[in-house]
C-alpha cells in the first residue's frame, strides 16, 4: 500500500470519544522527542500534518488522522517518560493513553516507536509489558537511523531486539530526515490491514 493522503480529524482529551471513529486504527506511540509527529509526517508525506516541536511534551490529546479518505486512522497518543510536567499531568496523559488501549474496538496495532541510538529506557519497557500482558499487538519502529552508520544501526538494531526478546527482523528502521524506511513501513501497515479483512470477513461468513 501506499499512503497516497492524510488529514487531521480531531483531538480527545476524553476517554468518552474514544470509540466515536469507526475505521481500523495504527496507533503511534513513544516517549517524548522520540520521533512521533515527524515519523507520521514521513509516512503520510505531508511535513505539515502533525505538529512537530524541538520541546518534548507537545502532544498531550490523543489525534486522530485519516488516511486515504478513509483506509484506517492513525492516532498519534501523548509522549511518555517527560520529565517537566508535574506528577499530576503525567497521571491524566497515562490514563488517556491507559483508557484508550483498554477500551478502544478499533485499535489493530501499536507502533512503538525507539530511538536507535539507545537501548528502551525503563518507561519503554514498561510499556512493552503492558502491551504484551493485555495481547495487543504492537510493532516496534527504531527511529533516527541517519543519526547513526549503517553497520552502526544495524548493531544497535540487533542489540536493541536482543533486550526486548524479538526478531532483528521485528524492528523497521527509519529515518524521516533522511527518507529511508518507509516502503517497509507501508508494507507493514498492509499486512496489518490484509489480516484484519481477513478476520472480518471470516466473522462475517
Amino acid at each position: 500500500m501506499i499512503i497516497k493522503n492524510a488529514e487531521f480529524v480531531k483531538s480527545v482529551g476524553d476517554s468518552s470519544q474514544i470509540n466515536l471513529q469507526t475505521l481500523p486504527e495504527i496507533a503511534v506511540a513513544g516517549k517524548s522527542n522520540v520521533g512521533k509527529s515527524s515519523f507520521i509526517n514521513f509516512i503520510c508525506n505531508n511535513k505539515r500534518l502533525a505538529k512537530t516541536s524541538k520541546e518534548p511534551g507537545r502532544t498531550r490529546l490523543l489525534n486522530y488522522f485519516v488516511v486515504n479518505k478513509g483506509e484506517f486512522n492513525l492516532v498519534d497518543l501523548p509522549g511518555y517518560g517527560f520529565a517537566k510536567v508535574s506528577f499530576a499531568e503525567k497521571a491524566k496523559w497515562g490514563k488517556l493513553i491507559e483508557d484508550y488501549f483498554r477500551n478502544s474496538k478499533n485499535l489493530k496495532n501499536v507502533f512503538l516507536l525507539l530511538d536507535i541510538r539507545h537501548n528502551p529506557t525503563e518507561d519503554d519497557m514498561q510499556m512493552i509489558k503492558y502491551l504484551y500482558f493485555y495481547r495487543i499487538p504492537f510493532t516496534i519502529i527504531a527511529t533516527k537511523a541517519d543519526k547513526l552508520s549503517k553497520s552502526a544501526a544495524q548493531r544497535n538494531k540487533k542489540a536493541i531486539a536482543d533486550y526486548i526478546g524479538i526478531g532483528c527482523d521485528d524492528i523497521y528502521l527509519c529515518s524521516s530526515s533522511e527518507k529511508t524506511g518507509r516502503e517497509a513501513v507501508y508494507a507493514r501497515i498492509e499486512a496489518i490491514l490484509q489480516a484484519e479483512s481477513v478476520i472480518t470477513d471470516a466473522s462475517d461468513d
